[in-house]
């Protein structure tokens, strides 16, 4: 197996804010074992915005709380990999040392804010309470900037003295927001965080991230299905099946030079807006389920390139740049390649 890590060495190591090796993510259920996240690894450069794509189910937001040491045990198991964030290992830290960092170093924006926001406290007081966690402030200071924040997501710091349920759905995502960069983290991971939200709102709020990125300098994680966002704002984009990453790249590589049959469907289900008149072309099947999954290449059954190969031979990745790199056992058979190629161009 290439190492995705070993392949992706034109960055110095200390241009690095996340480094994953080889990370192995299970929860283990009374009769069996779902296998969630399967020996994985990225890296993201500071500064970046890496496009975390996938089906649900695919490992995603597993893969994101692992990057916190918050999989939940039982039964969630971390059975291996190593974590770097800004150079240490997250896996190996104590729960002390884990308090220090989330909310600071790392943040995450979950996909539903009904849900992450409490009910019984105001705004302003749950962005405040992460700001005296990790800031030498006192309770005024720290209210004070909880203002700062909601006015920075373009909320009137007037309103910091409600509750959640009296804001409306797309300024509940940007006090989200506000909670997540409250101490200007390093890294964010966003969790589908436009998913709930129509079209008009969803656009201000990733024109909203990109600007908060570029005055921030934070480095990203966005987890999304739609294809659209990761063009918008995302520099890397990494495509995940059933707990395996099976194609990454630049965003130019992934969108204009896909090699992968699963990225390829993913593009094909996009409907042409040049050609209304053009026919969808949806992924036949479902993901396999994550308590069996094959032995060898897990969208075999779905792929129409798929050979007797693909279903009995462990997935290698192949290297097409420094950058590129695919996961496809179809790619060792020459006729193939030459197929692949003549799409391409």
């Amino acid at each position: 197996m290439t190492d995705i890590a070993k392949t992706t060495t034109g960055a110095p190591q200390n241009d690095l804010i996340l480094d994953i090796r080889d990370l192995t993510v299970h929860y283990v259920l009374e009769d069996d074992c779902v296998e969630a996240v399967n020996d994985i690894s990225l890296q993201l450069k500071k500064g970046r915005i890496l496009g975390l794509v996938g089906e649900t189910g695919a490992g995603k937001t597993s893969t994101a709380l692992a990057i916190q040491n918050l999989i939940p045990s039982p039964p969630g198991v971390i059975k291996s990999g190593s974590i770097m964030l800004n150079g240490r290992d997250v896996l190996k830290m104590s729960e002390k040392e884990l308090e220090a960092i989330r909310g600071k170093d790392v943040s995450m924006i979950f996909q539903d804010p009904m849900t992450s926001l409490n009910p019984v406290f105001t705004v302003g007081e749950q962005i405040a309470e992460s700001i005296r966690l990790h800031e030498n402030c006192s309770d005024r200071e720290a209210l004070e900037r909880a203002g700062d924040m909601l006015e920075l997501v373009r909320i009137p710091r007037e309103r910091a003295v409600e509750y959640p349920h009296q804001f409306s759905g797309g300024m509940k995502q940007r006090v989200a927001i506000a909670i997540a960069l409250a101490c200007n983290p390093h890294l964010l991971l966003a969790d589908e965080p436009t998913t709930a939200l129509d079209v008009t709102i969803q656009a201000q709020v990733l024109d909203m991230m990109l600007s908060l990125k570029r005055q921030l300098n934070t480095s990203m994680i966005f987890i999304t299905h739609d294809l659209g966002i990761v063009a918008e704002i995302c520099d890397e984009v990494a495509v995940m099946y059933a707990g395996r990453i099976i194609e990454r790249g630049t965003l130019e590589e992934v969108f204009n030079h896909t090699k992968h049959p699963y990225t390829e469907g993913l593009f094909n289900s996009i409907p042409d807006i040049s050609n209304r008149k053009a026919e969808l072309q949806p992924i036949p099947g479902l993901m396999p389920d994550p308590t069996k999954l094959p032995k060898g290449c897990a969208f075999a059954p779905r792929c129409p390139y798929c050979r007797s190969e693909c279903i009995d031979t462990p997935q290698k990745e192949r290297m097409f740049s420094a950058t590129h790199g695919v996961r496809c056992t179809a790619y060792n058979d020459p006729a193939f390649r030459i197929r692949r190629e003549e799409i391409d161009s």
